[in-house]
């Protein structure tokens, strides 16, 4: 199957274009998150995506369906890493509804083999952004046990979301992206107490707590920290461990940030994800 190679040099040039979308109503749904399926709904006017695609067709199906979103709709599937629990479902998802996948060139390599047929192959490469129909991907590297693991930023009318999930630490560039949203999904994984003193081996705590494993609730809490400003409306607080971790852990961890700010806040779980959540454009007054 051919692929095709986004241009880097032509999508930065283009990067500087009015959104294609201004005005238009965003929305973001995890559908589910955690260690045994991911996927999350990102939409920006008539522009829908799925990052990560990491449980059964008729799963996914049905959970979009369960919140009144059509799959027919959906503009492309954008996907992180190879690990099964986010690319289960993207080959069927593809090839039903027509889809091009996004994914870059290690990852694919991969994942070649679970992924089967694709309808459409289109590779990424991490810290260069690529446009959707007009809405802007900028896919960053984060620090991950996997081929070429990424994070995501996504701008477009007025909008900006980053999710941050699957990751052992948090780096420089990992903030820099994050900057600026009005929405953020981050992962907070386990409880550090939780983990050393649970059932799993001792080869799997290591990998977990590990540069290259998942974020901490402390972790999570610096980081979010670390992203405070007055434009964002929206936590998402994501992956979390049905093992190592809990919502009052997680509450615990970064419910006073979100309090003190008016932040609504978001635990998307394994089994229900998260309800949507639409945001509305700003508007700026005359003057």
């Amino acid at each position: 199957m051919a692929a095709n190679y986004i241009n880097n040099e032509a999508l930065c040039a283009a990067s500087g274009r009015a959104p294609k979308h201004q005005n238009e109503l965003a929305r973001v749904c995890v559908l589910a998150s955690g260690s045994r399926a991911n996927s999350i709904y990102v939409a920006v006017g008539a522009t829908a995506v799925l990052l990560d695609a990491g449980m059964s067709g008729v799963e996914i199906e049905r959970r979009m369906q369960a919140r009144r979103l059509d799959p027919r709709h959906l503009s492309a599937i954008i996907v992180s890493h190879e690990h099964a629990d986010h690319i289960q479902g993207v080959g069927v998802l593809s090839r039903r509804y027509d889809l091009p996948v996004y994914i870059s060139r290690a990852t694919y390599r991969a994942a070649s083999d679970r992924l089967k047929k694709l309808h459409h192959l289109v590779h990424f490469e991490n810290g260069f952004p690529f446009q959707i129909n007009g809405i802007a991907i900028h896919p960053f590297p984060i620090s991950h046990d996997a081929a070429d693991p990424s994070g995501f930023a996504i701008s477009g009318g007025g909008f900006k979301i980053g999710v941050a999930t699957d990751l052992g630490m948090v780096t420089e560039v990992v903030r820099q992206h994050l900057k600026g949203c009005r929405l953020l999904i981050i992962e907070a994984n386990h409880d550090a107490r939780a983990l050393l003193d649970g059932p799993y081996p001792w080869p799997l705590k290591q990998r977990i707590k590990g540069r290259q494993g998942h974020l901490s609730n402390t972790d999570a809490r610096e980081l979010v920290l670390s992203l405070m400003h007055d434009g964002l409306e929206h936590l998402i607080m994501a992956h979390l461990s049905e093992t190592n971790n809990s919502e009052p852990c997680v509450l615990g961890a970064v419910g006073d940030i979100a309090g003190r700010r008016g932040i609504a806040l978001t635990i998307a779980g394994q089994q229900n994800g998260s309800p949507l959540i639409n945001m509305l454009p700003i508007t700026s007054s005359a003057t």
